[in-house]
């Protein structure tokens, strides 16, 4: 049976609470097709969706930021802020000057949002003129957590709550991307997965960077999705793809600017005899990866990284998601530092079994607050992980649902 998709996600109550407490402008980003444009368009007024794919919204996005504040009717007497919506704008060379403008005049009658499948932060990294006029928030598939509420997150974690046998299925056989979550067909999902690889390894990495080597790209591409959860050695990858290792570098930092998938890197701050290691890449369509194991722990990862993202864009501190090995190869999947300190430790597990001696030994060497054995088939338990202290193992299904 077909679920229809619900009014609402979390993303929603999220974006709600900023337009109405806030001044500055909402950034949005995520991976193509994660749902920006609809959650957006959703709390925006009628006739204030604005695209730059669009030749006429175009054409009056380039008149200036008078223009369209014109346009959407702010000038009315006792009208309150209008809420806009800003399509793919970053595709417009000077869509950081147009932003400042129509923010410092027009802020106080606008409450702008703005979404992008590239990355709308990695401009960041030099001046910034646009520095305290926007928060940005990162748009993540489904996740468990996001099943089992839509309220904003008020914590950094959230009571356990149990979601259905059928969301749980869909999320593992389907991915959380929207459309094949919530339409779970198998077919359809298939044919989503295929056009959407098309359109972003064809069409975003040609127009947004330029790169002609399409084929090779899409085949370092199919190597990544095999690999997910893996570490990221390029020089294996540069000699299977035929290009430099610089080469390689620069392509996986392009499918990372698209949010093809995402890079965990070890933390090795204050570890005795840890070694600094290449990245792991974990695909964002966890459904994609065929190995069970590597499946499971990408969804693992995605979930968790969703978490990271969204306490650090809420304001709860600075989060980062890594994984830790030293030299003996001691290994645990997953370590949330927050505001530069491990939090808890995360080792992903398929089904039950004795709690690993690498969490064990990390637990007690950082002295982590919490240390789970995550693992994806066991059955959900109504209880706290967050109340213990000890390394635990826990359901996926209980540990996931307290996150973001």
């Amino acid at each position: 049976m077909v679920q229809a998709e619900p009014s609402r996600r979390v993303y929603q109550s999220i974006f709600e609470e900023q337009l109405e407490q806030h001044r500055q402008m909402l950034f949005v980003a995520g991976p193509r097709q994660v749902g920006k444009t609809t959650v957006c368009r959703a709390l925006s007024d009628p006739e204030a969706y604005f695209t730059w794919d669009d030749p006429g919204h175009r054409a009056l996005i380039v008149k200036g930021p008078g223009a369209l504040a014109e346009a959407v009717g702010v000038s009315k007497l006792g009208r309150r802020r209008v809420r806009v919506v800003l399509d793919e704008l970053r595709r417009y060379p000077r869509w950081k000057s147009f932003l400042k403008g129509l923010f410092d005049v027009h802020g106080q009658r606008l409450a702008v949002m703005v979404t992008g499948s590239s990355r709308l932060d990695v401009y960041r990294r030099g001046g910034d003129s646009l520095m305290g006029r926007y928060f940005l928030y990162h748009m993540h598939p489904m996740s468990v957590a996001e099943c089992a509420r839509v309220e904003a997150p008020q914590s950094e974690h959230a009571p356990p709550a149990k979601i259905s046998d059928a969301d749980w299925r869909a999320l593992l056989e389907h991915g959380g991307f929207p459309e094949p979550f919530f339409l779970r067909n198998a077919r359809f999902s298939t044919r989503w997965r295929s056009l959407r690889d098309q359109q972003l390894l064809r069409e975003d990495v040609r127009d947004l960077t330029g790169v002609q080597e399409l084929d090779r790209i899409e085949i370092l591409a199919r190597l990544l999705l095999e690999r997910s959860s893996q570490p990221l050695v390029h020089s294996s990858l540069a000699r299977e793809v035929q290009v430099s290792v610089d080469t390689v570098r620069r392509w996986v930092g392009i499918l990372t600017h698209l949010h093809q998938g995402f890079l965990v890197r070890p933390w090795f701050k204050n570890v005795a005899k840890a070694l600094r290691k290449e990245p792991r890449w974990f695909q964002f369509d966890w459904a994609a990866v065929a190995d069970p194991g590597r499946r499971a722990e990408t969804f693992i990862g995605c979930q968790l990284y969703k978490a990271v993202q969204g306490w650090t864009d809420l304001g709860f501190g600075r989060f980062e998601l890594c994984y830790l090995r030293d030299k003996t190869g001691r290994e645990v999947d997953f370590v949330v530092v927050r505001d530069g300190k491990p939090w808890f430790l995360v080792e992903a597990k398929s089904s039950s079994e004795p709690i690993g001696k690498s969490l064990r030994h990390f637990h007690a060497v950082l002295g982590t607050k919490h240390a789970f054995q995550c693992e994806l088939e066991t059955p959900y338990v109504d209880a706290d992980c967050f109340e213990r202290g000890d390394p635990i193992a826990v359901p996926a299904r209980t540990l996931l649902s307290q996150l973001v």
